[in-house]
């Protein structure tokens, strides 16, 4: 008697990363070819950190950590313009998820890849915060953990902002909108001090600014509360993680439309 094996049925709120790894250096290559992109990704931060230098030296310390903050967050922007573009302008997305590759290990493979492609300018940026701000080990660790869930928060946001226009010219509207009010209007390079204090706890659960908040507490340039550093945290870590598998399910459940 022949047997046969079926491969088992995956419960439909489990998520699979078959192919991730594939994916992830297919579209890092990609990525990695556009040079001129990735010089200048850090063009807005670099250009900040030179007024504040000018203008307020002072400050300079908490601008630059801003700096590595935004520039992981913009890293949403980076994939959902990425996103859209192989789904609108090209349909690759088809070509991509009619293969063994699942729909979660699309999503992820192509933020990985462009995490990656886009890392040289973000540790110039560290290295240069470690050599000025002579940062502890705890601190380094602190910015380099809030800057890594500001990064899961803004890929979710971005691929699932990616799926909801047809058109490439309505997508571009929404990354600046998006990246760039949650990013530079909050405390983000500034210090939460110049914050409205009736409004902190809006800076304290918009991910940029909570994940900085929480930087310039452990330098000693924001005094925080312990229900300050609670709020700023949890709800950091509850937004990234909540968005995230919303970006997972999402992925999986639009895949039989694009």
């Amino acid at each position: 008697m022949l047997r046969t094996e079926h491969a088992p049925v995956r419960a439909p709120w489990v998520p699979s990363f078959r192919g991730l790894g594939a994916f992830f250096l297919c579209e890092f290559r990609v990525q990695f070819h556009e040079k001129i992109s990735i010089v200048t990704s850090t063009i807005v931060q670099v250009v900040v950190l030179v007024f504040v230098g000018l203008l307020a030296p002072g400050l300079f310390g908490v601008a630059l950590v801003g700096a590595i903050i935004f520039s992981f967050f913009t890293l949403g922007g980076r994939v959902q313009n990425e996103a859209a573009y192989v789904r609108v302008d090209h349909r690759l997305n088809q070509l991509y998820l009619a293969s063994p590759l699942t729909a979660e290990s699309y999503f992820f493979g192509m933020a990985l890849g462009v995490l990656v492609a886009y890392l040289p300018p973000i540790v110039i940026l560290f290295v240069l915060a470690e050599g000025l701000l002579l940062m502890s080990a705890a601190t380094a660790a602190v910015l380099l953990g809030v800057s890594l869930v500001v990064w899961l928060f803004a890929i979710s946001v971005g691929y699932v902002v990616s799926t909801l226009f047809k058109t490439m010219r309505a997508i571009w509207p929404w990354q600046s909108l998006i990246y760039t009010l949650f990013g530079v209007l909050p405390p983000v390079f500034y210090p939460l001090a110049y914050f409205p204090a009736a409004l902190r706890w809006l800076a304290l659960i918009i991910p940029p600014s909570a994940a900085a908040a929480l930087v310039q507490g452990s330098l000693g340039d924001s005094t925080l509360s312990t229900g300050d550093v609670t709020l700023a945290a949890g709800s950091l870590v509850f937004e990234a993680l909540v968005l995230f598998a919303f970006a997972l399910y999402w992925a999986r459940r639009t895949v039989m439309e694009t």
